[in-house]
């Protein structure tokens, strides 16, 4: 966004088909690189997902950033488990309703429900024009009464909206995305029968993490993390989330993070759970009431505590990951040990007709259409839809 010279980036993500970060993808935007151009004021993350902070680690350092807490807290503790870690410090945190100020900019934080903690769509004013941008949102998530609440008071006399449509495509237009709470249901229903579970969901999937552990206390199993899994519980500063001492409960630490706290001497990982670690040999005794979040790293600990017998996994995040190599290498691997992979999850993003309530509250002048690639159906199914190109500048 651009105001009498003055800038802001709103997100600035990797595409998730992308493999690295490359310096090649940035946008043409003058002082994003170097200090050539002081007048880019700041680049304001609206989640912690990699789609749209993958390019900010690219951005020169001079360029404050702006993003909630926890997500800053979050993508810290994820440091240490994962390659090339985003650790931004002196952040400008982003919080519920709160504005704040950036040069000429007037920003409010809006928390949405989104499969991300911590997310936000953001309000952006500057020389009496109003801009809305939804980021990632959703209304079936645990957090859906924060779209309610947007819905009962939304801003008011939006000059253009920028509006995600990731469901565009994937979903029927009258159709629905299961809630958190029948993705629960249906863990209950799979976690019933005797024999370990491995279930393949992202620990920064909150409301997932979640869903998994009330389904271990409803069929009393018990539910293994590892430490990346707490780190980013613990990242979140929320005493109602899973931690350490509740029951159904267990930290194990797989041999591949051993390995990387031996190298790293970060053993200071390990002491906030040492008295609710569990090990391989007690993972054995107690496998076929277990639940395990599990990646493909973990294959190893789970053949040699002999557990794929009578074994089910579950994916637990978007199909299209599947379809990557890493993706058809784990489903080779299960095919191998005679596990089937089944599939229970849902959506992080808005349903259509979700996103229809969403712009009748807001009413704005004009409706872009953004994180879709179906963005031609959205003249189809709202008003005052008005389509722009990529690296296209528009008068708000």
């Amino acid at each position: 966004m651009s105001y009498h010279g003055e800038r802001i980036l709103l997100d600035l993500g990797k595409p998730l088909d992308a493999e690295e970060a490359d310096a090649r993808m940035l946008p043409p935007t003058p002082g994003l690189q170097d200090e050539t151009d002081s007048r880019l004021r700041a680049i304001v993350i609206s989640h912690g997902h990699v789609d749209h902070w993958g390019l900010a680690p690219l951005a020169h350092t001079s360029i404050p950033l702006a993003m909630g807490a926890a997500t800053r807290r979050i993508l810290h503790a994820a440091a240490p488990f994962v390659p090339n870690p985003f650790t931004p410090v002196d952040t400008i945190d982003l919080a519920d309703r709160k504005q704040i100020t950036i040069g000429p900019f007037l920003i409010t934080p809006y928390l949405v429900d989104h499969s991300a903690f911590d997310a936000y769509a953001l309000l952006v004013e500057a020389g009496g024009r109003r801009l809305f941008y939804s980021g990632d949102i959703r209304a079936h998530g645990r957090k859906g009464s924060l779209f309610e609440r947007l819905l009962r008071d939304p801003p008011k006399r939006v000059d253009a909206m920028l509006m995600e449509g990731s469901s565009l495509g994937r979903l029927d237009e009258h159709g629905d995305f299961p809630t958190e709470e029948a993705i629960e249901d249906l863990l209950v229903d799979r976690f019933k029968p005797e024999g370990f579970v491995a279930i393949m969901a992202s620990a920064q999937n909150i409301d997932r993490v979640v869903s998994v552990y009330r389904a271990c206390k409803r069929t009393g199993r018990t539910l293994l993390l590892d430490l990346y899994a707490m780190e980013i519980l613990r990242a979140t500063n929320n005493p109602n989330l899973p931690a350490p001492g509740w029951p159904n409960l267990a930290v194990y630490v797989p041999e591949y993070q051993r390995r990387q706290i031996a190298k790293s001497q970060r053993f200071d990982l390990l002491e906030p759970y040492r008295a609710a670690r569990i090990y391989r040999e007690h993972i054995a005794e107690t496998g076929a009431r277990a639940v395990m979040l599990f990646r493909p790293a973990m294959m190893r600990d789970i053949d040699e505590a002999d557990l794929w017998s009578n074994a089910r996994a579950i994916w637990s995040q978007w199909s299209g990951y599947l379809e990557h190599e890493a993706g058809a290498r784990l489903k080779d691997d299960l095919a191998t040990r005679n596990v089937e992979l089944e599939y229970i999850h849902t959506s992080g993003h808005a349903s259509i007709k979700d996103l229809k309530r969403l712009a009748s509250a807001l009413m704005p002048r004009s409706l872009v259409p953004i994180h879709t690639f179906q963005s031609d159906r959205f003249s189809e199914l709202l008003c005052s839809v008005t389509r722009r190109n990529d690296g296209q500048w528009w008068k708000v």
